[in-house]
């Protein structure tokens, strides 16, 4: 089963159990997200929409995913959402108008080089001094999906951001300490980095005629 097929779209929307939603178990990644304050995002890989739909009640995003059934779903779920060349024609891709770009839960999917090549083929679209948010499984959560092919410490991690071209600011393991990444299937590597100020391509690089986003979002990331 490939991500960019039916199945894992239906794997995905299988995830979503009642009483998971009775229980609210997305609260504490939905406020992760907000209290990043992460402006207009850019979420590559965003799936079926989770956290395009987290980010909303805070923020804007626009969403890119390879797998046009599960960009079906988050259309339907009133979010924006693309596939790749979809995006590319839209009026989002024109110039670097996002205060940040998201990739959460897509590395581990992908060999290291096809990770840094993805970064770097997005990041044209983020402000410059924007963020870049990449967030990925620890051992429990990695042996609990057989489409990962690549386990993605905080190391890797922070070495997919520097040869993208991103400068690292931080790191940590969440929602709880990185002593549970063996028991918790949920527990996660979450790195922080910041695109360089030089801009690197773009009719606006400085992203100041973008007409989306807002100012409010940007300023949260100046």
């Amino acid at each position: 089963m490939g991500t960019e097929e039916v199945e894992y779209t239906n794997r995905l929307l299988s995830q979503a159990k009642w009483w998971k939603r009775l229980l609210d178990v997305q609260r504490p990644y939905r406020r992760h997200l907000q209290r990043l304050h992460l402006g207009f995002v850019l979420d590559v890989g965003c799936g079926i929409g989770r956290n395009l739909a987290h980010i909303a009640e805070t923020g804007q995003g626009v969403g890119i995913d390879q797998n046009p059934h599960s960009v079906a779903i988050a259309k339907s779920r009133g979010l924006i959402a693309f596939t790749p060349g979809d995006f590319l024609a839209s009026s989002y891709a024109a110039d670097p108008c996002f205060d940040s770009l998201l990739l959460s839960h897509v590395a581990e999917h992908l060999q290291f080089e096809q990770t840094v090549a993805l970064l770097k083929a997005y990041l044209r679209y983020l402000r410059p001094n924007g963020r870049v948010v990449l967030i990925t499984p620890q051992e429990a959560g990695y042996d609990s999906d057989p489409t990962h092919v690549a386990f993605v410490d905080r190391e890797t991690g922070e070495r997919i951001l520097r040869d993208a071209g991103v400068k690292v600011e931080t790191h940590y393991s969440f929602p709880l300490a990185r002593f549970f990444g063996t028991l918790f299937t949920y527990n996660e590597f979450v790195t922080i980095g910041r695109k360089p100020p030089e801009s690197d391509g773009g009719s606006d690089p400085s992203g100041d005629g973008c007409q989306f986003g807002g100012a409010g979002a940007r300023s949260r990331t100046s």
